[in-house]
């Protein structure tokens, strides 16, 4: 019996509000349990509507996932993209801006937690989720984000600033160098490892990005 079912009152949520919560419901329940062990039982509980408002919604389990991932990564990467905006539109000193922007990147967000424990379910069981989900993410998320990252990089790279024969393989190598070596769930380290974690990723970034005198950038 669900939460909506049972016999026991409870506030009953507007009707405009219920497509999402069944997604808030759905995206908790996915986290957590994954994708294949997931049940519309549970995300239904979760939500506190009944299976049938679900099916009133959606099709299936396969589409919610779909709808869930997408909206999920959306919200994350516009948070990403802010941060590199942030830190990447105006560019004073290659180095100290690097690093306050891998500094600002591996912060972690209570508010996006859920969504990254999503994102380690997909990694765990890719093989068991429809390719169109997997998809759906990786153009919404990841691509788009790197994407926008490697346009600052190839305008640095115009200005002379960096040299960078491929913006997107470069938006990547930089993601991965500041964020090498950190734990999973790393909130709680000081934040001097941290800074010296991320310290470390951009000094090897720019020892093969640095644009040097005598040396032609490349877009």
């Amino acid at each position: 019996m669900t939460s909506e079912d049972s016999t026991t009152p409870r506030p009953r949520r507007a009707p405009s509000g219920k497509r999402q919560a069944i997604l808030d419901g759905a995206l908790t329940v996915f986290a957590r349990d994954g994708y294949t062990r997931a049940s519309v039982d549970a995300i239904s509980a979760e939500a506190g509507v009944s299976t049938r408002t679900i099916y009133n919604h959606f099709t299936d389990k396969a589409e919610l996932f779909l709808v869930v991932i997408q909206e999920s990564a959306q919200q994350a990467a516009d948070i990403q993209i802010a941060i590199i905006d942030r830190h990447l539109r105006k560019v004073t000193d290659v180095e100290s801006d690097l690093i306050e922007f891998g500094r600002d990147w591996v912060t972690p967000r209570p508010g996006s937690a859920a969504h990254f424990s999503l994102v380690r379910q997909i990694t765990a069981e890719a093989g068991h989720i429809p390719q169109e989900a997997i998809d759906a993410w990786q153009e919404t998320g990841p691509r788009r984000v790197r994407r926008e990252l490697a346009g600052h990089l190839r305008r640095l790279a115009k200005q002379s600033v960096l040299r960078v024969d491929d913006p997107d393989r470069a938006a990547l190598h930089l993601l991965l160098l500041v964020s090498a070596g950190l734990p999973t769930h790393y909130a709680t380290l000081p934040a001097e490892k941290i800074t010296e974690t991320v310290t470390a990723g951009v000094h090897t970034f720019l020892h093969g990005h640095r644009h040097r005198v005598g040396t032609p950038g490349h877009e």
